[in-house]
């Protein structure tokens, strides 16, 4: 960390590593939480650094007047106050700068022994433990060794250590500046351990999520194979069939027959349409040139129907609406479904109306029943008609009303957040 204050600890590590193709606009999000966080954890160290220091500050000014060896207070018990509030007041500061810190701390506990107060003891105690810390937590080994070695001749000069001969020496030197320094490597090199893990098993979520995009894309890509192979040689057999029935009844023929195959040709092509539609889109190549069909489609829709051989009658109310394109696509393929059900089961022409509201849109379909038929259970078609509905929140009601099928679906003109 370089700038503001440099907390007690560890430096940060690396952010995460960048994402491509669809992940790009979550990695751009993700990036400014990142720096948010960073930011937060910035300023939450720097105010946890200067905490420290005034801590230090008070402890080692409070033990300097404590321990005095002269009788008087003077100016230069003063000026020793103040070089121990500056040097303490530097472990605020930038984390490059932990090795001058420490050499400060070490000057000052050399330098008032000798000149301001002789004798005395425990100059910067908890300020020469602390830089001892900041210098094993972000110095390099090299660079905080020599500090540590600062600090070591400092604690000789200051003279805090008990009894005689060379162990009472060693043990000050170990508490006070060996041992916050290794303490201080040790939650480094720990932060660092942590940080791999956290990177590692980041690797390893983009990895697990980019082998479920592959398999989801070959599931996609098997089934549209599937589709093509086994659906649309098929459809493509019943358009070429029928369009030769046609031409090689001739133009004597019956004309009722030829305007069925006619339709039959036809329908048999729009399904191709939306075959490919669906398999460019199960392919990851759906754009505008391949849109699906949505309501300003309907003419087409209902001249399919009629060619088929369904009389339809639409009726529409209230000024048109800017429909979202999800909802527009479902409540045509609803429409799409109602007639097709009304052309294989109605027994008479059906009707159309489509009522546009300012926070929905309705369409009713109703139809004459065969004989016979008004006990029929839902299809397929009808429960998907139900699917589609509930994914946008609307309603839908169906069944038989008397002697006539009636088909009701209402959809919000605006998509649910």
């Amino acid at each position: 960390m370089t700038g503001n204050g440099a907390p007690p600890g560890p430096p940060l590590c690396g952010g995460r590593r960048a994402r491509t193709g669809r992940l790009r606009c979550a990695q751009q999000d993700d990036g400014k939480a990142a720096v948010e966080r960073v930011g937060g954890t910035r300023g939450t160290l720097t105010r946890q650094s200067r905490l420290v220091a005034a801590l230090c500050m008070s402890v080692d000014s409070v033990l300097y007047v404590t321990n005095l060896r002269k009788p008087a207070f003077g100016w230069i018990d003063v000026a020793a106050i103040g070089l121990i509030l500056l040097v303490d007041a530097a472990l605020a500061s930038s984390a490059k700068r932990s090795g001058l810190v420490a050499v400060g701390v070490a000057a000052v506990q050399i330098v008032i022994p000798l000149l301001f107060d002789p004798g005395s003891h425990h100059i910067c105690n908890t300020g020469g433990m602390m830089a001892a810390y900041r210098v094993g937590a972000w110095l390099p080994a090299w660079p905080g060794l020599l500090a540590i070695g600062a600090l070591a001749v400092a604690d000789v000069f200051d003279g805090k250590f008990p009894g005689t001969g060379p162990l009472p020496l060693v043990l000050t030197i170990t508490s006070s500046a060996v041992l916050p320094w290794i303490v201080g490597r040790h939650t480094t090199t720990r932060s660092a351990y942590i940080a791999d893990l956290e990177r590692r098993a980041d690797r390893q979520e983009h990895a697990a999520q980019a082998a479920i995009r592959r398999a989801l894309a070959e599931e996609r890509s098997s089934i549209a194979r599937d589709l093509h192979d086994m659906i649309s040689h098929h459809v493509s057999a019943i358009s070429v069939h029928a369009g030769a029935a046609r031409l090689g009844m001739g133009t004597e023929g019956n004309a009722a027959a030829q305007r069925s195959l006619s339709a039959v040709e036809t329908a048999s092509r729009s399904a191709l349409t939306d075959l490919r539609r669906l398999l460019d889109l199960l392919h990851g190549k759906d754009d505008n040139q391949h849109r699906q069909p949505g309501m300003g489609n309907a003419d087409q829709l209902l001249a399919g129907v009629r060619a088929a051989g369904l009389p339809v009658t639409m009726t529409t109310s209230g000024a048109p609406l800017d429909l979202p394109g999800s909802v527009d696509i479902a409540l045509y393929r609803i429409f799409q479904e109602a007639l097709t059900n009304a052309l294989r089961h109605g027994g008479g022409a059906a009707e159309a109306e489509v009522d546009n509201r300012e926070d929905e849109i309705i369409l009713t379909v109703t139809n004459p029943l065969r004989h016979n038929d008004n006990g029929a259970e839902p299809g397929s078609g009808l429960t998907g008609i139900r699917e589609r509905v509930a994914l946008f929140h609307g309603e839908a009601t169906f069944g038989p009303a008397g002697d006539r099928w009636s088909l009701r679906v209402s959809l919000p003109t605006r998509e649910s957040a």
